[in-house]
């Protein structure tokens, strides 16, 4: 009796260390509202769950926050869309490695009739400096994500200094900033991906794009084994290098909204 009560306690201990294993499978991915509001991982993600057996727990925030997470030690793995940003959480000790992965571009969104006339701009920073001379009101994430981080950068570039009652920081992510500004018949810039993805857009349309600041790279970040040794460091870097393999890349490609390609791979 006491051999088989053995046996069973023995069993019993085998399944449930299986089964942690099992459990442990997974990665907490730090990433932006962009890639997450614009479906791209709904499509990419599952393609790698198959190919590896590693599932993706995607926190879905503004870049500054996933940087944060990622500080912290809550994230196994970042994707954002802030070069210098990442370039510095790397100079600072924070993550060990960055790729290039993917990008697509940042445009203009304002009220059908334009009382801006950003329109007829020849670049970003007339197109700015249009609505801030004729105080048209303006929504902002003011989140400090990657999309507000580039905002900020062409104000600056635009010498303004954004302030008034017709510029409005919201605090909040780029599908919510759509829709006040759909309310409010606002201006605002928003990733192209979140934009081609978004349903609510009454009078809004897209009034400026192709300039060249105005291009948005994603990058994939491994963070510190020195800081964190408890992540899933090696789980994580299963999916960095699947992002930039010819599968990752091509699942990225792939990826379509209203028979639009929303983001470009360019590992490197």
């Amino acid at each position: 009796m006491k051999k088989m009560l053995s046996l069973l306690l023995a069993g019993v201990t085998s399944m449930g260390l299986a089964f942690n294993t099992f459990a442990e499978e997974y990665i907490t991915l730090a990433s932006t509202t962009s890639t997450e509001n614009s479906g791209l991982f709904d499509a990419i993600v599952p393609k790698f769950e198959d190919a590896t057996g590693i599932k993706v727990r995607v926190v879905a925030v503004g870049t500054g926050q996933a940087f944060e997470i990622a500080r912290r030690g809550d994230a196994d793995s970042l994707l954002v869309h802030d070069t210098s940003g990442e370039q510095r959480f790397i100079e600072n000790g924070h993550a060990s490695e960055r790729a290039d992965v993917m990008y697509n571009d940042f445009v203009l969104i304002g009220p059908a009739d334009d009382p801006a006339r950003i329109s007829g701009t020849q670049s970003a920073t007339e197109a700015f400096a249009a609505i801030a001379d004729a105080e048209a009101t303006f929504t902002s994430r003011g989140d400090d994500s990657g999309t507000n981080r580039a905002e900020l950068r062409l104000w600056q570039n635009a010498g303004v200094d954004p302030d008034g009652d017709w510029y409005r920081e919201l605090g909040s992510g780029m599908g919510p900033t759509l829709n006040t500004a759909a309310a409010m018949d606002a201006y605002v810039m928003s990733d192209r991906a979140t934009w081609v993805a978004f349903g609510n857009r009454q009078n809004l349309t897209l009034l400026f794009e192709g300039d060249d600041v105005l291009f948005n790279q994603y990058g994939s970040l491994l963070l510190s084994e020195d800081k964190h040794p408890h992540l899933k460091h090696g789980l994580a870097r299963q999916w960095h290098n699947w992002l930039i393999s010819d599968d990752g890349q091509q699942a990225i490609a792939e990826f379509r909204v209203k028979g639009q390609q929303l983001f470009f791979p360019n590992a490197k």
